[in-house]
């Protein structure tokens, strides 16, 4: 027998599965959490020796004879995070997330001196969407890049290879510094159309950088194999395929089977994220969707929240209730909870772009303050952040057919409604839980099996659960509406989070 494994590096946790193909069954899965450092200034970081030992961890949870069935594997990380790494390939520094917001200064550095390589416009956003399809946000790599040499200059001057979380693991499996253009594409430091690393963007740091950073695996490629001293580590077997990889959006879009033009996969997890595949690059002028290359050829833009399951997660905790019980409450509430709407910005925001923002109850009056009403104002609000992204998709020519919904929140029966009612498609959710390992164990078997495409192995791996959830006229209606009230207290608020908030 020869199975894959699938292998995702979450924000919160590491999870592997393995996978057997010709049963269509995931033999066995192990997970172990990943802790997080942060701080008020918006701080967000792990450490990379937290990465080794949660992959061991997991690793070493699976049964010794399964383990060596494994012919290819697959590696998901989630994007944006820097692996700062010296000559040897040790961690010099602390990986900053995506979702750390500290190096707001460093975006506007870069996109100040991205405006000089255009100096009769003066517009560093548009200069940066022209070279590398992105604009500069704090979730992204390259100002986290900066930051290190703005603030750990002693380091930055070590610096030898950037690497991003499933670079990283890709580098403890085989020992070779590799990246593709999916998660690289979301570094804004890698030019999407050319598909390649943008030597132009990387001066505005420093000269070095362009030479610290991976050699390109081209989609459905090996990024090494298993190394000696990986197999002895994890009990793997040696020489077995490392397949390129990518980024966690990338190998959810894999593992939903968004491979198509016109299909989108949501994720509800504690960032919220929209993307769907196109055969042609889509740049968004505004900088709000994510220029981003897939992993599986083609490219894939992307929206992203920093805040999706947080709101409800930090109500829910407040009330005293569990899942099902905070989803009984809001589900007793109407559409549009009355009138309450939450701004559920408890981690700054990345779309819109606010990375000082604040969280926020708006509307309230005696007769709508109930629980229930916050409870399901918390739910909407997580969906109302995915329409904008559904907006920008459409005024782009992204003609939506439906929607592939993952993450936490996707096990949410009244989760699934609202979105098939904010977002007026329908919404079908795939039966694997770990849709990004899931994607990781598709790419590897894609890898193993290259004479077949993409989209023919996802057809045949891809399961979906239950019933497709359909949008119903009146509720869409009345959530048009709701939607209107959102934008209504969002624009008159993010004028107060467009400067440092203390």
């Amino acid at each position: 027998m020869k199975t894959v494994c699938g292998i995702d590096l979450g924000t919160q946790s590491c999870k592997v599965v393995i996978y057997d193909g010709e049963k269509k069954a995931v033999l066995a899965r192990s997970q172990t959490p990943v802790d997080l450092i942060a701080e008020n200034d918006g701080t967000r970081e792990q450490k990379a020796e937290w990465y080794d030992a949660a992959l061991k961890t997991c690793f070493d949870k699976l049964d010794v004879e399964l383990k060596q069935t494994i012919a290819a594997i697959g590696v998901s990380g989630h994007q944006h995070s820097l692996v700062p790494l010296d000559e040897d390939g040790t961690p010099l520094y602390n990986v900053k997330l995506w979702c750390d917001t500290a190096t707001a200064p460093e975006c506007a550095e870069l996109t100040a001196k991205a405006a000089a390589l255009d100096p009769a416009s003066g517009d560093g956003e548009a200069v940066l969407i022209a070279k590398t399809g992105l604009p500069m946000r704090p979730g992204y790599t390259a100002p986290k890049v900066q930051w290190l040499k703005n603030h750990k200059p002693k380091v930055f001057a070590k610096l030898r290879h950037i690497l991003l979380p499933h670079d990283y693991l890709n580098f403890l499996l085989t020992d070779e510094y590799t990246a593709e253009a999916g998660d690289a594409s979301g570094t804004a430091l890698f030019d999407v159309r050319k598909r390649a690393w943008s030597e132009e963007v990387c001066a505005l740091i420093a000269p070095s950088v362009i030479d610290c950073l991976p050699r390109i695996v081209e989609p459905g490629c090996s990024a090494g194999r298993v190394s000696a001293k990986a197999a002895e580590l994890y009990g793997i077997p040696e020489g077995a395929v490392v397949a390129s990889g990518g980024g966690d959006n990338m190998m959810g879009a894999i593992g939903t089977g968004a491979v198509r033009d016109g299909f989108l996969t949501m994720s509800l997890g504690t960032s919220g994220t929209l993307f769907g595949f196109s055969s042609a690059p889509m740049i968004d002028p505004k900088g709000d969707l994510a220029a981003f290359c897939s992993s599986s050829g083609g490219w894939l833009p992307l929206l992203c929240t920093m805040n999706c399951t947080v709101a409800s997660e930090e109500f829910r905790g407040l009330f005293g209730l569990d899942v099902k019980a905070f989803d009984a409450s809001a589900e007793t509430a109407f559409i549009g909870a009355g009138g309450v709407v939450v701004l559920p910005f408890f981690n700054g925001e990345r779309t819109p772009n606010l990375p000082n923002g604040r969280a926020s109850l708006n509307g309230l009056t005696a007769a709508n303050f109930t629980r229930e009403n916050i409870a399901r104002a918390s739910l909407e609000s997580a969906i109302f952040g995915m329409r904008i992204g559904l907006e920008g998709f459409s005024e782009l020519g992204f003609a939506a057919k439906e929607i592939r919904l993952i993450g936490g929140g996707a096990k949410s029966k009244l989760w699934q409604t609202i979105a098939a009612n904010v977002m007026n498609l329908p919404i079908r959710t795939p039966s694997s839980e770990e849709a990004a390992a899931m994607g990781g164990a598709i790419q590897a078997l894609w890898t193993l099996e290259s004479s077949r495409t993409i989209e023919e192995v996802c057809d045949e791996h891809i399961l979906i659960e239950g019933d497709t959830v359909l949008p119903h006229l009146s509720a869409v209606s009345a959530y048009n509406t709701a939607y209107m009230d959102y934008l209504k207290y969002l624009n008159a608020l993010k004028g107060l989070y467009t400067h440092e908030v203390c």
